[in-house]
C-alpha cells in the first residue's frame, strides 16, 4: 500500500474545530509539521477537509531491500 505525506503549510488559526481536529488527528499542529500516512479511503477524506491548508505529495519509500 503506497503513503502520501501530508504538511501543513497555512496557521490553524481561524479554522473550524473541526478543521483543527483533523489536522491534529494527522499528527499536524504547526505549520512545517510533515506526517506520513496511509493512503485510504479515511485519510483521504481528512485530507480532503483540510485541503486548503495543506500539502499533499507521494511518501517517499525508504529503507534497503
Amino acid at each position: 500500500m503506497a503513503d502520501i505525506q501530508v504538511k501543513l503549510v497555512k496557521s490553524l488559526i481561524g479554522s473550524t474545530k473541526p478543521q483543527i481536529a483533523t489536522a491534529h488527528a494527522l499528527g499536524l499542529h504547526k505549520i512545517g509539521d510533515v506526517s506520513v500516512q496511509p493512503d485510504n479511503a479515511a485519510t483521504q477524506g481528512k485530507v480532503r477537509k483540510i485541503s486548503h491548508l495543506i500539502a499533499v505529495s507521494e511518501a517517499k519509500q525508504g529503507g534497503a531491500n
